[in-house]
């Protein structure tokens, strides 16, 4: 991958992204940028992969900041980063040719996530998706989920492709759960299990996936197919 750029306003969640994204080895490097024309000019040097995009930009605006960006990185997946009340920037966010949202909180499960299904994914331009990693899922990924900021949604139907760990139905569950940036409470409330019981498999399918972290698992996930 080019890496990520987190392009916000607010110097505090900019840092704040920035150091959450360094935690995602497969969104490296991580650069940022606080205005449209710092973005593009990030952009000219060596195009991203991603963009963070503040659905707030000061100045030029989160529209005309990915006009001006598609001009000198066509391929870049653009991300919004908005709540439910931005409906009327994420839709002119989409028109342009970004793929989706998350909410400002995003945290490093989440990214990896993200970074998984943009290397899977086509590019805003029809072609394959820019340095997509070996092992990457073959088929195209929908835009993020516009109804729930900060969710990147995975059936628990998925199968392991061949030669994936045999992880249990509610290992992939908790997987699941951590890909869409669930807190081990709230996987355990959704599947009815106390929170020990969600950290115990937690750590067995950590173990079947030879992954240290839930960003890791996440990412291994995706990658063998074991979540879409």
């Amino acid at each position: 991958m080019a890496g990520v750029v987190v392009c916000h306003g607010s110097a505090t969640v900019r840092e704040r992204l920035v150091v959450t994204s360094i935690g995602v080895p497969s969104l490296a490097p991580v650069r940022a940028a606080a205005t449209a024309d710092e973005l593009v000019a990030l952009a000219r040097r060596i195009a991203p992969t991603v963009v963070l995009l503040d659905a707030h930009l000061p100045g030029a605006g989160p529209a005309e900041a990915i006009r001006r960006l598609r001009a000198v990185a066509p391929a870049a997946a653009v991300v919004l980063l908005a709540g439910p009340e931005d409906g009327e920037a994420l839709d002119r966010a989409l028109a342009l040719g970004a793929r989706g949202f998350l909410a400002p909180d995003v945290g490093r499960a989440e990214l990896a996530a993200v970074a998984a299904h943009v290397q899977a994914s086509p590019s805003p331009t029809g072609g394959p998706a820019a340095h997509a990693g070996a092992g990457a899922v073959p088929h195209p990924v929908p835009p993020l989920q516009e109804s729930h900021p900060a969710r990147v949604e995975a059936p628990v139907g998925s199968r392991p492709v061949e030669g994936a760990p045999a992880l249990t139905k509610r290992e992939i569950e908790v997987l699941v759960g951590m890909s869409n940036g669930r807190s081990n409470a709230q996987i355990g409330q959704e599947l009815f299990l106390s929170e020990d019981t969600v950290k115990t498999h937690a750590r067995r399918l950590f173990r079947k996936l030879g992954a240290s972290d839930r960003a890791q698992a996440v990412a291994i996930g995706l990658r063998r197919g074991i979540i879409d």
